[in-house]
């Protein structure tokens, strides 16, 4: 990956005006003369000092506080210098345009995204999954995800991994010296216990993978789509579960021609409603493209809620809702949950004793709220979510993926282990490709395109 060594600075805080706003530079090192020059004074480490910034003409941009955090101290592991000023973009562009004028002799440039903290990592003040974390704190949508980030900024979901990767090296050695010297002719899965040891780290990593997958929900969110037949009350129930009229709702089959979206929030976890075109055969070109849509949501789904019309008793009715359940089970992606909801119980006032075709289906009224909190609960435990934030890491995909790819070497490590002595060399091969995905998440053994592409995903002064 390329690391540039020259000195980079960056607006810090976010776009737009503010009360304050920060300007970060950091390089190894700053030279003590951009230093003097920017602020006329010198600065005593890690304590504020009051500072008047000049442009080239010697006129006063602002009066500001400097701080200076000197190598390995700081943020980076660099010298990092950060100027604290008032917060109008127009004059924190002009405490960048002269910065670089002031620097352009050290080879001061403009960050690029993520290039603080991707220097944070190189220089080892922290790992991949804590640099990720960063990220993940900025873009939190709820309060559990911000504690979940903070929880793996701080370490929590590294120390984890790289407990799991002290055991699978402790077996590795014990495997890969009985294969050194066999002329002990010792019966070493026995006598190492490994496969209890294999057994127990297999268990662990199953439960950190659950945790994983909670926490990529917890930071990603739920695309929730809602699918059915024309007027059956999709619409409603977006407007319901939202709490708010974002979809036009009429009596005429057909309203909603185009997806609308709209995210709430349940339990800490964030939702992505997504309310689509009834499912039905048409000639109306407009329609017809709307379908095209609710279908490619439904291939993107992460949960479905089918909704059909309860006040419809007909037998084609139900027949028709039997096939398009079949349709939409078929088009959803492998795992995908489908809640299947049964609106209109307003027009049925025996709703909760009626027996549906539906397997295990809910009975609501979007107009009137009924059953929209036992249908919230559904949606969360669909998902395995639970709602507790305690312990709760926040996670990505690509972690997910090590995870699981680690559990599937260990699988077939114990495959291996299982026939004796003979396939040690494949059991011990499997260790270490296990522990290969493991220290990928912490960024020991990533490659180095795909860690450019992490970085690159980070605002510019992170």
């Amino acid at each position: 990956m390329f690391a540039r060594k020259t000195p980079i600075i960056a607006i810090a805080t976010a776009t737009g005006g503010a009360g304050v706003g920060i300007v970060r530079i950091s390089g190894a090192p700053i030279p003590p003369e951009l230093v003097y020059a920017l602020v006329g004074t010198a600065l005593t480490a890690r304590q504020a000092s009051l500072v008047h910034i000049k442009n080239a003409a010697g006129q006063t941009l602002d009066q500001a506080l400097a701080l200076f955090f000197p190598a390995p101290a700081s943020f980076t592991g660099e010298d990092v210098l950060e100027l604290q000023c008032h917060g109008g973009p127009q004059l924190l562009q002009l405490l960048i345009k002269r910065c670089l004028e002031l620097g352009k002799n050290c080879g001061l440039t403009i960050a690029e995204p993520g290039e603080f903290t991707q220097r944070a990592y190189l220089n080892g003040k922290i790992d991949l999954a804590q640099a990720e974390a960063v990220a993940d704190l900025i873009g939190a949508q709820s309060e559990a995800a911000v504690l979940a980030a903070t929880r793996s900024l701080q370490g929590t979901f590294s120390q984890t991994i790289s407990a799991l990767v002290e055991e699978i090296t402790a077996l590795r050695i014990l495997v890969e010296s009985t294969l050194d010297f066999p002329e002990e002719e010792i019966d070493f899965l026995e006598s190492a216990q490994a496969h209890q040891r294999l057994q127990s780290i297999s268990l662990r990593l199953a439960e950190l993978q659950q945790a994983a997958t909670q926490g990529v929900i917890l930071r990603d969110g739920m695309q929730l789509v809602l699918v059915g037949a024309p007027n059956v009350g999709k619409s409603a129930l977006l407007n319901r579960l939202a709490g708010d009229e974002l979809a036009i709702v009429t009596p005429v089959a057909g309203t909603t021609r185009d997806r609308i979206k709209a995210t709430i929030n349940l339990a800490g976890l964030p939702v992505h409603l997504i309310d689509t075109a009834g499912l039905r055969a048409t000639q109306d070109f407009v329609e017809q493209a709307g379908i095209e849509r609710t279908w490619e949501a439904i291939q993107q789904a992460d949960a479905i809620l089918y909704v059909r019309d309860g006040s419809e008793q007909s037998g084609a009715a139900v027949q028709a809702d039997t096939e398009l359940q079949k349709s939409i089970t078929a088009a959803a992606p492998a795992g995908c949950p489908i809640l299947a909801v049964i609106n209109k119980a307003d027009l049925r006032p025996d709703a909760e004793n009626q027996v549906s075709n539906l397997a295990g289906a809910l009975h609501i009224s979007a107009k009137t709220g009924y059953g929209i909190e036992a249908l919230s609960t559904s949606i969360l435990e669909s998902v395995g979510w639970s709602g507790s934030n305690e312990g709760l890491l926040i996670a990505r995909q690509r972690h997910v993926d090590c995870i699981r790819l680690a559990a599937n070497h260990l699988q077939q490590a114990k495959s291996h282990g299982s026939n004796g002595n003979q396939t040690l060399e494949l059991f011990a091969e499997e260790l270490r490709l296990a522990q290969a995905q493991l220290e990928a998440i912490s960024g020991r053994t990533l490659p180095d395109d795909l860690l450019g592409k992490i970085f690159s995903q980070f605002c510019i002064g992170k």
